[in-house]
Parts: structure tokens; sequence; C-alpha cells
């Protein structure tokens, strides 16, 4: 029996950001009826190239939806609507997955979105290789059934696979444009906005596409404004150069709310280092588990989110939300990851680091320079000597997913339990860089992936979370709520579990 997937079928969720700019008049003018001339955007990132493939998810998803429509749609509360697809349903096996496609959708190039245009960008996807490949690690073919009827056949079960759907691997782009130098910096998509000029690390100006397919947007045009600085981005939106922003630090959040600015939180985020090189490749200590251990029980998370997060958080020591099935909750009270320099030196010394060791960290402008200084100290505290590698805007993200740095500091986004397994965890996932994999780990991924029912997963995924965390994999210090800021004459809903809102979710002020 077929089990049919339709809209709100599926609560899952994705971090991103946006941003912006135009001058204060145009954002406050009226427009046609019932629509405004431009909503302008804070952004601390850019897209370094919009072909679809090489889509960054994240801080930059938002420039995606602007040009592009994916095939599934996620709604404010995390929930999969239709979209390009308006329906669709797995066999029982759940290898084969038959889309539904709409018949009334053409490219800004002209061209008709039918079958044959989503299965060539389901197959440039695959063979592209970009930062999302992992979304289609399990597909062997994409097939065409007939003009609105798409089958994505899979080597094993996904169940992310809608999901992706919803992320980079659903955006849909004009076949003609695939694969093509242009592009990257002109996107033919069938989104709500045609990108209608662009200066790479200052500003990117969309304007709405008037034959678009779909329900218009209520704003003109959209402009995000490239502003790395939070300062900037704070001095920006009580200018009125900006609209909306998402900002990293608490006190800027107290800050802006005392100015009278609408200031939202969610918890979406988990924030500690992500240790790369679990292999010792780079550095052979961190081959050793005690020493992963040594360095996260150095770092004083309470202290270090009271200082530098206003307290807006929890410590926790799991990758896995509370919603998750393999969040466990016993382990949110577990000691041994409290802070106890102490035993840090003892597991130093077991592990044959008696007199230390140097760990190298790549700094990030957009996270404040307290957050380095606190770990910087505590780890100094225990014989740790940290060196810095500093990276410009634009370049920390490409950077540390590149293979070549050993650890990082990061705030990450929290997902449902199969994206955090592959955004985190898989061997081939683009948050383990280095490939860091396990027999033991491995099998618990597979058993996961192919369990038939919410209990088995529960269980398994539960395995494989304590796996995770007696394995010292990550070092988590803490959760993190985002914060998101807009001026009055904006009104914007928060996506769950997202940083930042969709491209879709901002209207007028009433």
């Amino acid at each position: 029996m077929l089990q049919a997937v339709t809209a709100g079928a599926l609560t899952l969720s994705l971090a991103a950001c946006s941003g912006g700019a135009g001058e204060p008049d145009q954002a406050a003018a009226s427009g046609a009826e019932g629509t405004a001339p431009l909503l302008t955007l804070g952004a601390f990132v850019e897209p370094t190239s919009f072909a679809p493939a090489a889509a960054q998810e994240g801080n930059a998803f938002p420039y995606y939806q602007a040009v592009y429509d994916t095939l599934i749609k996620r709604a404010p509360d995390g929930s999969l609507e239709p979209f390009l697809a308006t329906e669709w349903e797995y066999d029982e096996s759940r290898t084969r997955l038959t889309l539904t496609l709409r018949n009334d959708v053409t490219f800004s190039d002209g061209a008709p979105f039918d079958a044959e245009a989503a299965k060539a960008n389901i197959e440039h996807f695959v063979s592209a290789g970009g930062p999302q490949a992992n979304q289609a690690a399990l597909i062997e073919s994409a097939e065409v059934v007939d003009a609105t009827t798409l089958a994505i056949n899979l080597s094993e079960p996904d169940p992310s696979l809608e999901f992706s759907l919803a992320s980079a691997l659903g955006l849909m782009a004009s076949p003609d444009a695939l694969g093509s130098e242009a592009i990257a910096g002109q996107p033919v998509g069938s989104g709500p906005y045609l990108l209608d000029d662009s200066i790479v690390g200052s500003q990117y100006t969309f304007v709405r596409n008037d034959d678009y397919w779909g329900e218009q947007l209520p704003y003109d045009s959209v402009q995000f404004m490239v502003l790395t600085d939070e300062t900037a981005r704070v001095n920006a939106l009580r200018s009125g150069q900006i609209d909306a922003a998402v900002f990293n630090s608490p006190t800027t959040a107290a800050e802006l709310e005392s100015a009278g600015f609408e200031v939202q939180h969610a918890p979406l985020n988990w924030t500690g280092l992500v240790y790369f090189d679990r292999a010792g490749a780079l550095n052979p200590a961190l081959a050793d588990s005690r020493v992963r251990e040594a360095i996260t029980v150095a770092i004083d998370k309470e202290g270090l989110l009271e200082s530098t997060g206003a307290g807006l958080g929890e410590v926790t020591n799991q990758i896995f939300p509370e919603e998750a099935l393999s969040h466990l909750d016993e382990y949110e009270g577990d000691e041994r990851f409290t802070h106890d320099p102490q035993r840090a030196r003892e597991l130093l010394a077991e592990a044959g680091y008696a007199d230390g060791l140097t760990l190298d960290m790549p700094i990030s402008p957009v996270f404040p320079p307290a957050v380095y200084a606190g770990i910087e100290q505590d780890l100094a505290d225990v014989g740790i000597t940290m060196t810095r590698t500093e990276f410009g805007p634009g370049q920390f993200i490409p950077a540390i997913l590149g293979g070549k740095h050993e650890v990082t500091y990061m705030t990450l986004a929290m997902f449902n339990d199969w994206t955090t397994i592959q955004q985190y965890v898989a061997e081939d996932a683009p948050w383990n860089a280095l490939g860091s994999t396990d027999p033991e780990l491995s099998q618990l991924i597979d058993t996961f992936q192919n369990a038939s029912s919410d209990e088995e997963r529960t269980q398994i995924g539960q395995q494989l979370n304590q796996w995770l965390i007696d394995n010292n994999w990550f070092g988590v210090f803490s959760t993190a709520q985002s914060t998101y800021a807009t001026d009055d004459t904006v009104d914007v809903e928060l996506q769950a579990q997202q940083a930042v809102p969709s491209i879709y979710n901002y209207s007028p002020a009433s």
C-alpha cells in the first residue's frame, strides 16, 4: 500500500539567514495597492554562486528562495507543503518517491517547468558535487513518468528526502542554464523575484517577477545589504537603511528592544566545538577521545553562556534538539561535562599530554571576540595553547569546511534526527570535513536509516546519540536562541528551527 505524503504531513526545519539594504524613504513608501516597493534586509553572508547545485543553506538560503522555487515548500511552522510538486508518495520500500508536478510554471527565460526539467535539475545536482551534495547521496536516478510526474529512485531509504526537496536539492533552474558559467552570477529560475543588480560584498537587489506563477509576495523588490559586522547592522537598522536583520549578540537584542524595535527569539541552534580531526591527521592529540573530552570540560560553558549569550539558552551536551527522537533527557544533567579544570588536566595526563598541547582555532568575524577570549583563557588554564587563524568576511565557512582545520567553535542549527545525522555525523556530512567515521557509528546510522517505525528510530537514535556523547564527537556547550529584529514597517513570522525567516514570511506592518 502506498504511503501518501502531502501538505502538513511532516514537520521539518532548516537553519537559514537573510539580509539587504535600501533608502529609508523607499522602505516606508507604498507601492501598488496591497504592496510595498522595497523590503530591505541586513545579512552577514552572501552567496558564492547562484547555481542551485552550489547553493549554501543556512544564512545564504533566502537569496536562493528569491529567484528559485523548490519542489516542496516549508511552512513557517516547519511542515511540508506543495510547491512545484502538488503531491508526492513513496512506494512500500520507501526507495521510490513519485511527485506530481505543476503544469503552469515557466522559468524566467521562457523554458517550461515539467518533469524533464525537474529530472535535469536532480541529475545536475547529483553530478555537480556542491556543498550540499550529500542530500542526493542515495539518489540512483530521476525518471520521467510523464510530463507532470517525476519519480526519484533511491539505492536505500532516505528519511530526509522530502526535507531535501524543500532545501538545496529541490531548487529548480531552467535546464538551459544548468551548468553554464553565466548562472553563477545570473540565476534563471521560476521564483517570485529576478536578480536586478548585485555588488559582491555589498548588496543584492531583486525585483518582482511579474510573470510569477504563484501568489505574488507583498514587496515589489527585496534588497539584501551585506553587513558582516554586527554593529554595522545595528546602525543600519537604527538609521532606517534596513528593515530587519539577524543578530548574534544577546546584548544587541536587549539594546534594540529597549530602543523600540520588535525583537523575536527562538531556540534554534547549538553552540560548541566541532572536532573535525577525530583521527588525528592534523593534530595527533585529537585522535584520543580523552583529549577531546578534556577540551570540552575545560570550557566554562555556563560562564560563557552568561557572559557572551546573556543566558539566552541552556547548557547541553548533545546536538539533537529536545523534540528529536534521539534526544536523551538524562544526559542534560550529566556532570561529566561540567566545567572541571582539574579533571581536564587529569584526562590530558592520562592521554600522554601532561605538558599540554597546541590547538589551532579558526576565528570568524561573525562571533563576538569575547567568545574566543573565554575559550582561549579556559584552555590556557589546563595547559592548552590556543593559536588563532583569522578569516575575513565570507572566508570562514568555506575554509573550515575545506578539511584543513582540526577544530572550530561554531553555532549550528538543530535539525530533525536524520538531517542532523546527514549534516553533522555521516562520513560525507558537510560538517564532517575530514570524513570521521567508526564501524559502530556507521552501523547505527545504517540501522536508523532503515528503521520501519518511530519506536525503532527512537531506540536506535538514542543509542547513536549516546555513542556520539560518550566518544566526544562534539564539544557541545549550550543551545542558543536566534535573535531577529525588525522596525515598525514590517511584520514577519519566524521560521520553525530556522535562524531567520524565509523570504515568504514578510509583510508590511498593518
